[in-house]
């Protein structure tokens, strides 16, 4: 099947999300909608934020146009999402919390200069990345339930695949890629670990119920 996970087989997370996670995710489409929207919301405002937070003297080449351009795919994705939502009786909730970003956010080094900026690429990288991977598993197992759900997820894994590599590359022009490489080998650690802590239920970074969780 195009696009399944298969195509996935080869991206560097620590832990893989297995089929059971998004099955269990597809029986409230409304919360795992809602979660999603605000996802891509602050993904956008993510891409925002960083357009000045570029290295000194001055942004390397590029740098606003990309990220930009990464803010508004995120935007019309939030777009896309809000609208499926709306069609079938949910809403946007006013606020929202993400313990695994919340998590991940944490590992940044805070008043390092370019080392925190590394970081923050790298994290965004990472959520990019996992997002990506979350998507493929949903729209595979979305086929078998919500065929509109399944050409959502099918759409937008690869759009998150090229965000990852973006953040990627712009984290190879801070410092040195070998420090960039040794930094990323770390935090790919680190998000498998926040990721497996998370509680279990409708959203796109939550974790993975154990067997006698889903017996019960």
């Amino acid at each position: 099947m195009a696009n399944s996970i298969a195509d996935l087989s080869d991206i560097p997370l620590k832990s893989l999300t297995p089929t059971i996670w998004a099955v269990e995710a597809l029986k409230d489409p409304l919360a795992l909608l809602n979660d999603h929207a605000w996802l891509e919301k602050k993904a956008a405002a993510n891409a925002l934020e960083l357009i000045s937070r570029w290295p000194p003297p001055k942004p390397p080449k590029n740098w606003v146009n990309v990220l930009a351009g990464v803010a508004r795919d995120e935007a019309i994705h939030l777009s896309q999402v809000v609208r499926i939502l709306g069609r079938r009786g949910g809403y946007l909730t006013r606020s929202h919390t993400n313990g695994y970003a919340n998590g991940l956010r944490g590992l940044v080094r805070q008043g390092r200069g370019s080392l925190e900026l590394l970081d923050r690429l790298l994290i965004s990288a990472l959520i990019e990345l996992r997002s990506c991977e979350r998507f493929a598993v949903l729209g595979e197992a979305a086929e078998k339930c919500d065929a509109e759900l399944a050409k959502l997820y099918r759409t937008l894994w690869t759009s998150e695949l090229g965000h990852y590599q973006v953040f990627l590359k712009l984290a190879n022009g801070i410092i040195r890629p070998p420090e960039v490489a040794d930094r990323w080998e770390n935090l790919l650690v680190r998000e498998a670990e926040i990721l497996a802590l998370q509680p279990p239920g409708p959203r796109m970074h939550s974790g993975v119920e154990s067997e006698s969780d889903t017996r019960a």
